[in-house]
């Protein structure tokens, strides 16, 4: 599956499968608001924990809409704000919000597409872990061939194109099916950004 087979087949995603998509993304990426957070002494991992399985849950239930706006409240609460702060870090822990709250507002507004541009904003976070931890100095041409042959790219790209393959494949959000998907897009505690929970 090349970008634009791929792209193509993200944007198809409509109603649980577009939402499932997202929540796997955020999923992903997780440990890097954790990480963030302890840093700095905002402790919100927990919570933040329970608001993803809250979500995850919601999967199950044909009435989930009416929970969606607390919980998006208290994702605002526990989003740090990128100005407040003069670490890199914080700029992979607002994306993970931001991935969050898209899956969340898919289950407000299904007809509204979402996947497209999350599955952007998750490859941008890796793209630009390698730029600043590996890129500096180097030309344009260099970060190119760089990015594109970067393990961290290589596994971003295979994990979001199995997600698509997967999602499409599957008839209903069974609990065995989401389960499944959640555990594969945790990763062992493994981000998008190769950090991992573990390692603290």
């Amino acid at each position: 599956m090349n970008a634009n087979q791929f792209f193509k087949a993200v944007e198809q995603l409509q109603g649980w499968r577009e939402c499932v998509f997202l929540l796997a993304l955020a999923e992903r990426s997780f440990p890097n608001y954790v990480l963030f957070s302890d840093a700095v002494g905002m402790k919100g991992g927990a919570k933040m924990r329970n608001l993803l399985d809250q979500a995850w849950g919601l999967l199950q239930e044909t009435s989930a809409e009416a929970t969606v706006p607390t919980l998006l409240a208290r994702l605002e609460s526990l989003s740090p704000d990128v100005d407040q702060y003069d670490m890199y870090g914080v700029y992979p822990a607002f994306d993970f919000c931001r991935l969050f709250e898209q899956a969340l507002l898919n289950r407000l507004n299904p007809t509204r597409h979402r996947a497209t541009g999350a599955a952007r904003w998750a490859t941008g976070t890796v793209m630009a872990f390698i730029e600043v931890s590996e890129g500096e100095g180097m030309s344009d041409d260099e970060l190119i061939t760089l990015l594109d042959q970067h393990e961290l790219m290589k596994i971003d790209k295979a994990f979001q194109r199995d997600l698509v393959l997967s999602v499409k494949r599957q008839r209903t959000p069974t609990e065995t099916f989401v389960e499944a998907l959640k555990a594969r897009a945790a990763n062992d505690g493994v981000s998008n950004i190769g950090i991992a929970l573990n390692d603290q």
